[in-house]
């Protein structure tokens, strides 16, 4: 009898690799959004946030846009100084209606910690959003959360108060939706919205067009796009229903124009960010332009044009750099190999990693600061004009502008603001603020005297570059008699040609002093930004202070910028 060969034995398989327990994601999710949160959650710290806040208050209790302004006495002063400005002040006055009417509604309820969760909830909803467009092109779940805190690295850097923060939310996810295809009909109503929320929306035609122009090039080379129709369609529809707003179509040459003007030119957000030394945006872009060139072959046409945009807008102003925090973690990591397999002990890493990340700001006490930098705003010069019941013209720096919109009106307007409005009156405010001779047009006192101006509130310094504003520091001498100085602190001095009665005028010199008190001050608070000392050094050179100028410039020296 033949014998049975023996049954082969079956083969030994390797064990599935443990998987972490369903509930970690959640928990890392979580940790990443209160991380994110912390970094972004500081003090309402903004100089635009204050006249955001008031026109918001106006427009619920008038029901009226803010036109004609009613907050700046010199706003249809002079002649236009460029052709289109007069149609640029009407878009500022009214492209971000219904998104300050959001922001003053959230104080409203909940005062500064309202505005810093609504703030720092739009900044994590923007990396949540990046990170979620990473999810969906790639599934892998850590890429996304990678690419979130990627972003973070550059919009903690966007802590402000402002409605342009809901542009960047609504740009993610209009990325969101047409990389899904299938909710192609939210965009007509989102796009609707955001027209009338801030002028940014512009930047929606454009990603519109980048995926219809992808969608031409794939049904060129004979691949056809997923719902290509309703792509067509839906695009048309969003881009039409933005006309809905209170410029129309105008948003495009009103951007041009901003480059036409001195003044939006002159502002710091819109001055060219500088790539290097390497820093968070930089970086983005750099590997995002290496990842695109290494994985070429694999790279979606329409990923070539999100980069060359975005990319070139990012160069093109300080205030577009956050666009880098798109454009960057989207491509970096969607084309960047990735092993799939994360081992359990290090998803407990990642979450031990994100209760870290959280930590320094918290340790700091910078993180969910539910309250204003009142260091920084004229506080007491805004209670003493109102306890004297101030309503003579008003001169007042730039970047006191929008509080002293929020604290003074209805009972004084302000001179100037951060509105940008009118760019004849800036030119003069130049000649004012740093008390120009006659030697090229007129005085500063010439100006004074010609805008019939009574009242002079200003700190003494323009904290990024550390120039001095001499007017405050000219009106010291006591040489001159006109101005008579009434008060002075930490934040402001305050100069009447004709004080109330009950008001004593303070000793003159009193001025220097409260300049070096502010630029103190300053420091204490952003000893990043010691400018200030610099420029103090210079101005007691100019008067022939040796002692004061030596002792200034020791403490710029101390600063590191």
């Amino acid at each position: 009898m033949a014998r049975r060969s023996p049954t082969p034995s079956a083969p030994v398989l390797p064990k599935p690799a443990a998987a972490a327990p369903r509930w970690l994601h959640a928990v890392i999710l979580a940790l990443a959004a209160f991380a994110l949160m912390a970094h972004t959650s500081r003090e309402v710290s903004d100089n635009d946030t204050w006249w955001h806040l008031e026109t918001g208050r106006y427009m619920l209790e008038h029901r009226a846009l803010p036109v004609p302004d009613p907050f700046a006495f010199t706003t249809y002063m002079g002649k236009p100084f460029y052709a289109g400005e007069d149609r640029t002040r009407y878009f500022n006055l009214t492209h971000e209606w219904l998104a300050q009417i959001v922001f003053y509604l959230f104080y409203a309820a909940g005062g500064y910690a309202g505005l810093v969760l609504l703030r720092s909830a739009l900044l994590t909803a923007y990396c949540g959003v990046v990170g979620w467009a990473v999810y969906r092109r790639t599934g892998g779940f850590y890429r996304g959360v990678l690419a979130a805190l990627a972003a973070g690295t550059v919009a903690w850097q966007f802590v402000s108060d402002r409605p342009y923060l809901i542009t960047f939310v609504f740009l993610g996810l209009t990325i969101v939706i047409l990389e899904s295809r299938r909710r192609l009909w939210l965009l007509p109503p989102m796009f609707l919205v955001w027209a009338n929320l801030h002028g940014g929306f512009f930047m929606g035609w454009v990603i519109l067009g980048l995926y219809c122009a992808e969608a031409l090039f794939l049904r060129w080379r004979g691949q056809p796009p997923p719902a290509e129709r309703p792509l067509w369609i839906f695009s048309l529809a969003s881009i039409l229903v933005t006309g809905l707003n209170p410029n129309f179509f105008r948003v495009i040459p009103i951007m041009l124009s901003y480059r036409a003007s001195p003044m939006q030119s002159s502002i710091w957000e819109w001055q060219y960010p500088l790539p290097w030394p390497p820093v968070p945006f930089s970086i983005l872009l750099a590997g995002a332009l290496v990842t695109l060139v290494w994985q070429r072959r694999r790279v979606r046409p329409v990923d070539w044009l999100l980069f060359l945009v975005f990319a070139t807008l990012s160069l093109m102003a300080v205030r577009n750099i956050i666009l880098s925090a798109l454009v960057g973690p989207l491509l970096i990591f969607t084309y960047v190999p990735w092993k799939r397999v994360t081992p359990v002990a290090l998803e407990y890493a990642a979450a031990a990693l994100l209760v870290l990340a959280a930590l320094p700001p918290i340790a700091r006490g910078d993180a969910f600061q539910f309250r204003a930098s009142d260091w920084k705003y004229p506080g007491g010069a805004a209670d003493f004009l109102l306890a004297h019941h101030v309503t003579a013209p008003m001169f007042n720096t730039y970047e006191f502008g929008g509080y002293l919109i929020w604290r003074l009106w209805p009972q004084e307007r302000v001179f100037i603001d951060g509105r940008a409005l009118n760019e004849s009156v800036y030119q003069d405010y130049q000649r004012m603020a740093f008390n120009a001779d006659a030697s090229n047009g007129k005085s500063g006192e010439d100006l004074l005297k010609q805008y019939g101006i009574e009242v002079i509130v200003m700190d003494g310094f323009e904290y990024t570059s550390g120039q001095v504003y001499l007017l405050p520091a000219a009106l010291s001498d006591p040489r001159q008699t006109e101005w008579k100085l009434v008060y002075q602190d930490a934040q402001a001095v305050v100069y009447m040609r004709h004080p109330p009665p009950d008001v004593q005028p303070l000793n003159s010199f009193d001025a220097l002093a409260g300049l070096e008190l502010q630029c103190t001050t300053y420091l204490e608070h952003d000893p990043g930004r010691p400018r200030c000392a610099q420029g103090l050094a210079g101005l007691f050179a100019r008067i022939g202070d040796r002692a004061r100028a030596q002792r200034w410039q020791a403490i710029y020296a101390q600063h590191p910028e």
